[in-house]
C-alpha cells in the first residue's frame, strides 16, 4: 500500500537548518497527494558574511550534506530535492553534474538541485538566451552561478549580490528590496531575470514581477518544486507562483 498522504511521491529534501523559505514555500506549492519530508543539513549562523568568508561557510554546509539525506533516507522517500542551490552551482555545469551523480551514488534514487532545475525551466519556456541574476550572495559565490549559466549557454548581462550579513539575514530581505533590484537588473538586453538563493523570498514577487516586465522571472525555489514534480510524472499546474508551474 502507498503513504496514506504521500500516496503520490515522497519528496526528502534537503535544506540548511538556518533556511526559514523553502520549507514554507515548497508546502505552498505542494500538490494533494504529493509530501515534503525536510532533513536540516547542520549550518552554524555566521553573523559577519564576507567575501572571504561565504565560501568557507558553503564548504561548511557541503560537509554535513550527506548527514542530512542519511537522515531523510529513513522515511524511504521517493525522490530527493536539494532545497538549497549554492552547492549546485560550483564547478560550473561539470561541478553540478558531479554533485547530482554523488548524491545518486549514496542513495540510489534521483535527486532534483536547483541549478540544473533552473536551466530546465529556462528550456521549457524556451526563448531565453540572456538573463540577469539576482542572489542574496557574495560576489566569489556570483561568480560560480554565471559560470554555471554561461556552461549550459546561457549570457549572464547582469548580475546582483545583495551580500548579505548572515545565514538568516537572506530571510530577512524585505520585497521591497528585492523589487527595487529586480527593477535595476531589468533591460531591453536581458530575456529574462533569475533568481538564486533559496532563502530569498521570492517565488511570489516573481510571479508578479512577470506581469510588469513582460518577461519570465524565475525564483529558484518556484524551479525546484516545479523540476522535482515534473521529474516524478506530476503535472498539476498551481496559480499564483508564475507561468512556470501553470504552463508547464
Amino acid at each position: 500500500m502507498p503513504d496514506a498522504l504521500g500516496w503520490r511521491c515522497k519528496l526528502g529534501v534537503m535544506a540548511p537548518s538556518t533556511n526559514t523559505i523553502v520549507q514554507p514555500d515548497f508546502d505552498d506549492m505542494r500538490p494533494l497527494g504529493v509530501t515534503n519530508h525536510y532533513s536540516r543539513i547542520f549550518t552554524p549562523n555566521v553573523k559577519a558574511l564576507s567575501n572571504d568568508s561565504f565560501r568557507a561557510g558553503i564548504d561548511t554546509i557541503g560537509s554535513n550534506v550527506m548527514d542530512a539525506i542519511r537522515s531523510v533516507m529513513t522515511c524511504e522517500p521517493d525522490y530527493l530535492v536539494m532545497g538549497i542551490s549554492a552547492l549546485s552551482f560550483f564547478g560550473g555545469a561539470k561541478g553540478a553534474e558531479a554533485f547530482s551523480k554523488r548524491i545518486v551514488e549514496e542513495t540510489g534514487l534521483k535527486v532534483t538541485t536547483g541549478s540544473q532545475a533552473t536551466s530546465a525551466a529556462i528550456e521549457a519556456i524556451g526563448g531565453i538566451r540572456r538573463i540577469a541574476v539576482l542572489t542574496p550572495y557574495w560576489p566569489v559565490m556570483n561568480a560560480e552561478v554565471k559560470r554555471y549559466f554561461e556552461d549550459v549557454g546561457l549570457t549572464v548581462v547582469r548580475d546582483t549580490a545583495l551580500q548579505c550579513k548572515s545565514w538568516t539575514g537572506i530571510a530577512e530581505v524585505s520585497t521591497a528590496e528585492c523589487r527595487e533590484a529586480i527593477r535595476a537588473l531589468d533591460g531591453d538586453d536581458v530575456d529574462a531575470i533569475i533568481q538564486v538563493g533559496t532563502n530569498l523570498s521570492m517565488v511570489r514577487l516573481a510571479a508578479a514581477a512577470e506581469l510588469w516586465l513582460g518577461k519570465p522571472v524565475i525564483a529558484i525555489n518556484t524551479a525546484t518544486y516545479w523540476h522535482a514534480l515534473r521529474a516524478n510524472g506530476i503535472r498539476d499546474q498551481k496559480a499564483g507562483f508564475g507561468r512556470l508551474l501553470e504552463a508547464f
